[in-house]
């Protein structure tokens, strides 16, 4: 009871002085309010109203809004954070609970700020709207990297295999509006939210295969993160900066990575995304030492189309891979 009284004090603290304090003592004190409420998670029901007390903050000034998302987004990483002070048992079961009781509430809410953001629905000046907008794909990008099923793996390997969201998720992954916002938000953004933006659609393009309700779900979600790509390679919008350019090559690599040739194949804008996919390659061979770290993803991408060649029988679409793949390796 005391724990919790203590963290209604910080949490008031927060609302009344929270968004004039200095950064630091903010960060601490969200830091506490997060720390806390894991500790107590399984002792008290209470804390599980987290969230809502803090979707107080999303309701008034634009300052709160940004603390409310950062406290939101301190949360899930705690909540998904191993600490040698508990066994994995009960790591497990406070990190289970929150993910069916909190999780897709604040993905939600993240994606709820954003689209507003998009609409201009909310008041604040373009400094502010900026730093709200990175907090919330910052919020998206903690939510999506949890560890779903307790499988953690290294982050530095990018066989991260499929990102195993809970069956729930299940509308608003399938939602047409969802990839399109994260475009939406490229193309309407600077740096670094454009490489968030970005980063968010590879974790999308993750999703594992028994999330969609069907194949043609699932044909369908490829075609419009095929489509979005096309748009921003036929565009080049963004693509100077050096952050929005690597997260690109990941992504194409993901996609290639989670899904068959023959689906690829299947997209109708296939035959125009393979030539400007090729041509970017290409052009990313020709200047290596830009993109240096980035060559990787496209050596990825371009090895698995290869290897999936063999198995594209049937009566699908033609790969046309046969005229690219010479000119991506000559200029290798």
């Amino acid at each position: 009871q005391q724990q919790m009284e203590f963290r209604n004090y910080v949490l008031t603290y927060l609302a009344s002085r929270g968004p004039s304090v200095e950064n630091y003592v903010s960060t601490y004190l969200v830091q506490l309010v997060a720390a806390m409420t894991k500790l107590g998670w399984s002792a008290s029901e209470e804390h599980h109203q987290i969230v809502s007390e803090v979707s107080k903050f999303l309701h008034a000034t634009s300052g709160h809004l940004v603390l409310g998302l950062q406290l939101l987004q301190q949360l899930v990483l705690e909540m998904n954070l191993s600490v040698n002070s508990r066994s994995l048992t009960q790591q497990r079961k406070v990190s289970a609970s929150f993910r069916d009781g909190c999780l897709y509430q604040i993905l939600q809410i993240a994606l709820r700020t954003l689209q507003q953001l998009g609409a201009r629905a909310i008041p604040a000046s373009e400094q502010e709207q900026s730093e709200i907008r990175i907090c919330s794909l910052q919020l998206v990008l903690a939510a999506f990297s949890y560890d779903f099923i307790g499988t953690t793996l290294d982050d530095a390997s990018e066989e991260m295999g499929t990102i195993q969201v809970p069956s729930a998720w299940r509308p608003t992954m399938e939602d047409a509006a969802t990839t399109q916002l994260f475009f939406d938000i490229y193309s309407s953004s600077a740096a670094p939210a454009s490489a968030r933006a970005l980063e968010a659609l590879v974790l999308l393009a993750s999703l594992r295969r028994s999330l969609f309700s069907s194949d043609e779900e699932r044909l369908g979600f490829l075609s419009r993160m095929m489509r979005g790509t096309l748009h921003i390679l036929q565009s080049q919008h963004g693509l100077t900066d050096h952050d929005n350019y690597h997260e690109l090559c990941r992504l194409l690599a993901r996609l290639k990575a989670n899904y068959q040739l023959s689906e690829l194949v299947q997209s109708e804008c296939y035959r125009d995304w393979i030539s400007l996919v090729a041509s970017f390659t290409i052009d990313s061979f020709t200047h290596w030492q830009w993109a240096s770290n980035s060559v990787y993803y496209l050596l990825s991408l371009w090895s698995r189309l290869v290897a999936s060649m063999p198995y594209l029988k049937g009566e699908l679409p033609p790969s046309r891979l046969e005229s690219f793949v010479p000119q991506v390796i000559k200029s290798f």
